[in-house]
């Protein structure tokens, strides 16, 4: 039997702003060109869904078009909810949509009934564990004492692995969304702490043969049946130039056979460019940033005007900037002492020159005087 193991779709997140919608689709859409190619019998996508509880009408319309693709090859769908998602919208509808083989997994008393799948080596025991959020689970798993995400995630598979225990012979297949311990983070992540504790540790999910991870968006190993698959799309610029891609699993007579990953294709990719305003303007060797997602770190000495608009006109995708230009370093004593007894003049004098790292241009204090005394008489008029 073979697995795709994708995760973290975050259906309607947004990139500083901007909508990622036809990107998402492009990429998720495009997993059912991989089942076909690959021979794949079940997609698996481990929590986060959506990006958000309650997802916008757009948002619900890609995942019924994505998975309906999906289901057109054959393979069956298997999704479990993430910190992002609201487990009881998800599960909607849970019952039916099985007969046509999407089975979503999202209420926690019943994650110890695992989607049972054939092959000819025998069954394929596929356990869906939503995300667990400590201070509730532990009451739905009837351990009102337990403290934080490894208490109720341990639970959780001390429940699988009783279920397992009747059923001699079936190999097994967990989906979790947690943090666990080997893993290293992205800056895109929802943190999930509570209490200052949210590590797990992969000892957790001991005895099973293959754990398939959700919640951190890099790609990554931590034993041979650990895994994390990563987000299908970069969501922050820290995640710049990084490939992403699915794991295929393959699960033969013995258990755990052969995984590997399956790249998956960037619509658009994201680009830093460092510089000043002119530079990224005007040098060629930015030429292939010109149709990416762009963050862009202006060195100017002095602030731009209307930098993004600029930016905008030769990298259309632009979506963040910041200028990193020389600051004025920053007076001794509190912001309230050193404004007491100055003029309000003085005031917005003082903020402009911070904003700009330059002092204010006798020109450009007369105008703020302008905006100030008509402020006043505005205000003395009420």
């Amino acid at each position: 039997m073979r697995l795709l193991h994708t995760s973290d779709w975050h259906i309607g997140r947004t990139l500083h702003g901007t909508d990622l919608l036809a990107e998402q689709e492009a990429v998720l859409g495009g997993l059912a060109s991989v089942v076909t190619a690959e021979g794949v019998d079940v997609v698996v996508v481990a929590g986060d869904v959506y990006d958000r509880a309650v997802p916008s009408a757009d948002a619900t319309a890609v995942l019924d078009r994505v998975v309906g693709r999906l289901l057109a090859t054959g393979a069956r769908v298997v999704l479990t909810p993430g910190n992002h998602d609201s487990a009881r919208r998800l599960g909607t509808f849970s019952g039916l949509l099985s007969a046509a083989g999407l089975h979503v997994r999202a209420a926690t008393p019943l994650l110890d009934e695992p989607v049972l799948l054939a092959d000819e080596h025998g069954e394929v025991a596929i356990y869906g564990i939503p995300y667990l959020e400590p201070e509730v689970a532990r009451h739905e798993l009837g351990i009102p004492a337990a403290r934080g995400h490894e208490a109720v995630l341990r639970e959780a598979m001390d429940r699988v692995r009783a279920d397992l225990f009747l059923r001699p012979g079936v190999r097994s297949v967990v989906l979790a969304h947690a943090f666990v311990g080997g893993g290293v983070a992205s800056e895109s992540e929802r943190d999930i702490c509570v209490g200052g504790v949210d590590l797990v540790p992969a000892s957790v999910f001991d005895e099973v043969d293959y754990v398939a991870l959700g919640h951190l968006h890099r790609p990554q190993t931590l034993s041979a049946r650990i895994r994390y698959s990563g987000s299908p799309l970069a969501y922050s610029f820290g995640e710049a130039g990084q490939q992403k891609q699915a794991w295929l699993v393959e699960l033969d007579a013995g258990g755990l056979g052969e995984v590997r990953a399956v790249p998956l294709p960037t619509p658009r990719p994201l680009s830093v460019l460092i510089g000043t305003l002119e530079d990224l303007l005007a040098d060629p060797v930015h030429a292939g940033a010109e149709q990416h997602f762009v963050s862009a770190r202006l060195t100017d000495a002095v602030r731009p005007a209307d930098p993004m608009r600029r930016l905008q006109s030769r990298f259309p995708f632009c979506v963040h900037l910041d200028w990193t230009g020389s600051v004025a370093p920053s007076e001794s004593g509190s912001y309230q002492e050193r404004m007491r007894g100055r003029s309000a003049l003085d005031v917005a004098g003082e903020f402009v020159s911070h904003v700009r790292g330059v002092p204010a241009s006798p020109a450009e204090r007369e105008l703020l005087a302008r905006a100030l005394g008509a402020a006043d008489r505005a205000e003395a008029a009420r």
